[in-house]
């Protein structure tokens, strides 16, 4: 992983059993990506489960109720341990668009890595240096569709780190960055005119204990 990662995010590894190899800051989620891919080809019998590509890292979510969805985030398991599931933006579009033409898929990026927006606009890929730890890797997973997403909200650093503040200062829950990010952009997707009186759904799964040692809790 990037070496700019938070201390947390590396303790927790090693306590697992995991030995954590670091890779320049400056060469983002690729550098990382390219490192393991060495390793990978490296290690005789390892595996990866390709978290940008595997296929499989969608969450079908089933509540005909939700209006907009404000999302980002990486893939997991089901909490209850029961199935596999999928829990990024383009599962969640590609099982609540049929079942409610109305829904819409908000992604959530960091403004100065906003390579969503670049894409579905057709533009070249201008990825940049952010402090939104988990969003933003700076590139186009192949596990992500574009078609499914309806629109894209760029979020600055210091926006993300104040809304997860708010988060825990105001409603108790103690979230992490990129999730300040998609509560920020879901406050904004929810003023729009057009949006009134319609339910925002955003998606925080980021706990704010693996950002201890970062500038999240700067001003605590």
């Amino acid at each position: 992983m990037p070496e700019s990662v938070s201390l947390e995010r590396r303790k927790v590894l090693k306590q697992l059993g995991a030995d954590v190899v670091l890779t320049p800051a400056a060469e983002g989620m690729k550098g990382a990506i390219a490192k393991a891919e060495q390793l990978l080809a490296e290690s005789p019998n390892a595996f990866t489960p390709q978290q940008f590509r595997n296929p499989q890292h969608r969450d079908p979510q089933k509540d005909d109720r939700r209006g907009d969805l404000a999302r980002h985030g990486r893939p997991g398991r089901h909490p209850r341990g029961r199935r596999r599931y999928r829990r990024n933006i383009t599962g969640v579009g590609e099982v609540l668009k049929p079942r409610k033409p109305s829904f819409r898929c908000i992604a959530v990026e960091p403004a100065t890595s906003a390579v969503i927006t670049q894409a579905r606009a057709k533009q070249p890929l201008k990825p940049g240096p952010h402090k939104i730890q988990g969003l933003g890797a700076g590139f186009i997973p192949d596990n992500l569709h574009l078609d499914i997403i309806d629109d894209a909200v760029q979020i600055a650093d210091e926006d993300a780190f104040a809304w997860a503040r708010r988060a825990a200062r105001e409603e108790g829950i103690l979230c992490g960055i990129s999730s300040g990010a998609a509560l920020y952009a879901a406050e904004q997707v929810a003023n729009r005119p057009e949006n009134r009186g319609k339910l925002i759904v955003a998606i925080m799964p980021s706990a704010g204990e693996r950002y201890l040692s970062t500038a999240l809790f700067e001003a605590s």
